[in-house]
């Protein structure tokens, strides 16, 4: 995070294209991956995705947050020789490098080492708590006794290997590319309606302050409900108030992303696998970006039909991802407690034995579905 800052800081130096690239690629920030590994070591598989849910409901606020600093900021253009999205790049900047600070120096490392710092003298938790804290976790996944453990070539193979794993990296890379185009053309289609540039940016924030509730019962609705708004967004054409109000549809359905990357976390088995499963979705909820920049075109504007068409055809995908992956894992609970039932009493023994060890390639392992 505080790198992150540094690079969203140094911006305000940048003179030319070769610059930003240049200062762009010196770090990409690896935030999320250990905040979800992280949140891992102090909740249960059940409690996970309320929490991921909350976190990405920060992050909604924060993107309507900063509509609206974008609309003042950006008047700021000229105040001490800098462009106004110059001084958008510095005020974020100094935010997050300063939060980065008081964030290493207040999170605990774990539920025992909870004093010392701006998070005070005495402990958070007596003795009994923290064995409990402890205790609750290790029986929700006994794989989390070595929650320190180091990723071995063992965890890449099984990572790269599991079909479940690739389901979910499916899920985020086609389920969430819809969402690039509106969220870089959101304001460009808003001032399709005569709106200034200042005014437009601040129209971007109203469907991320009403995006609070990221957890859908399942992650279908939500893919279905993305589905229909960019079926109303395509079909309304031209017409101002239903276009923003299609917009406004589409930008407030039910966020699976958090859904999706609990499920993900729950059915990995293992902490070195889980850790390499975190990195790879961070990956593929980046990698997006790079075709879905490019679905609406300058020669496709205003309406931009074929983008959203294309669009239609990604949630569209998306929605039968989320039936097909919850099928598989149907389908293997199925074929495991089968395979298990043939087993002899002496291999039965030694399948419990070694199910920690084995995650979900175990029998007695079952997966959330």
């Amino acid at each position: 995070m505080f790198c992150w800052g540094l690079v969203t800081l140094s911006h305000v130096l940048i003179k030319d294209r070769g610059g930003f690239l240049v200062v762009i690629a010196l770090t990409e920030g690896g935030v999320i991956p250990a905040t979800l590994i992280y949140l891992g070591s102090f909740y249960r598989k059940t409690e996970l995705a309320t929490r991921l849910a909350w976190f990405w409901g920060m992050q909604k606020i924060a993107s309507a947050i900063s509509g609206l600093m974008a609309f003042g900021l950006l008047r700021l253009k000229g105040v001490l020789g800098l462009e106004g999205w110059k001084w958008l790049f510095l005020v974020d900047g100094i935010i997050t490098v300063v939060v980065s600070v008081l964030t290493w120096f207040y999170l605990p490392k774990n539920a025992s080492s909870t004093k010392g710092g701006i998070r005070g003298w005495e402990p958070w938790f007596s003795e009994k708590q923290v064995q409990i804290a402890v205790t609750r976790i290790i029986r929700d996944d006994p794989s989390k006794r070595q929650y320190e453990k180091r990723v071995e070539w063992a965890d890449v193979k099984d990572a790269a290997t599991d079909f479940g794993l690739w389901g979910h990296l499916l899920i985020t890379a086609i389920g969430l590319t819809p969402t690039n185009p509106l969220h870089v053309y959101l304001p460009s289609i808003i001032k399709t309606f005569d709106f200034s540039v200042f005014t437009a940016n601040a129209l971007t924030a109203p469907p991320y302050i009403y995006n609070v509730r990221e957890r859908g019962l399942h992650g279908a609705f939500g893919a279905t409900w993305q589905l229909v708004g960019w079926i109303l967004l395509r079909f309304y054409l031209r017409i101002q108030t239903k276009v923003y109000l299609a917009a406004l549809f589409v930008a407030c359905w039910p966020y699976t992303h958090p859904l999706n990357i609990a499920w993900m976390s729950e059915n990995t088995g293992s902490i070195g696998k889980r850790t390499l499963a975190s990195g790879s979705v961070i990956f593929a909820a980046n990698i997006y970006g790079v075709w879905g920049s490019q679905i609406y075109q300058a020669k496709d504007a205003p309406d931009y039909h074929t983008g959203n068409t294309i669009n239609i055809i990604f949630a569209g995908t998306a929605v039968c991802l989320w039936f097909i992956q919850k099928y598989y894992y149907t389908y293997c609970n199925y074929r495991n407690e089968e395979r298990f039932s043939k087993l002899s009493e002496a291999e039965m023994r030694d399948e419990e034995r070694d199910a920690d060890g084995r995650g979900n390639r175990s029998l007695k392992f079952r997966f959330t579905t």
